[in-house]
């Protein structure tokens, strides 16, 4: 499954929890998360303010990729929204609302240094955190190295 920022976990079971304040009958999912960081998560099955979806398939995958050319980059006229914006993107845990980040990202990116200035600390954590959570799960899909993802990415669309 995929849980929120979090990325790929395992889900180990549904269970109950024993601790005062919680009502004894609410399920719970035990998940782990796949490699970022040690430890169990538990999250109600029930839960409304995290996504928790399936690991998308490996047709899936190849279509996410094959529409990136596609994919509109983000239209944010106000710069004071812009980090609200990428949150939003990144806590849908949507493959296109992920590529709309890179693809925005990237272009910002690129006309910034066009013009002299330095990528802002904003975009790069939300890049990364884009890219990371989405490279993951492709990875793991498509058996391809998390590092030779981009290049994997831009040989299938440049193929095109």
């Amino acid at each position: 499954m995929i849980y929120g920022r979090v990325g790929i976990c395992r889900v180990e079971g549904v269970t109950t929890m024993e601790m005062e304040g919680i009502p004894k009958d609410r399920l719970y999912y035990v998940l782990t998360p796949d490699g970022k960081t040690d430890g169990t998560i538990y999250t109600p099955v029930d839960n409304m303010k995290q996504v928790l979806r399936p690991v998308m398939t490996k047709k899936e995958a190849e279509e996410l990729i094959s529409s990136i050319p596609e994919i509109e980059e983000l239209n944010i006229e106000n710069e004071k929204l812009r980090e609200e914006k990428y949150k939003e993107c990144i806590k849908s845990c949507d493959g296109t609302e992920m590529f709309r980040i890179i693809k925005t990202i990237y272009t910002r990116k690129r006309n910034r240094m066009k013009h002299g200035k330095r990528v802002t600390a904003v975009d790069e954590r939300y890049m990364k955190l884009a890219e990371d959570n989405l490279y993951a799960e492709l990875s793991m899909l498509l058996d391809v190295p998390r590092e030779k993802m981009v290049s994997y990415i831009s040989e299938k669309i440049g193929s095109r």
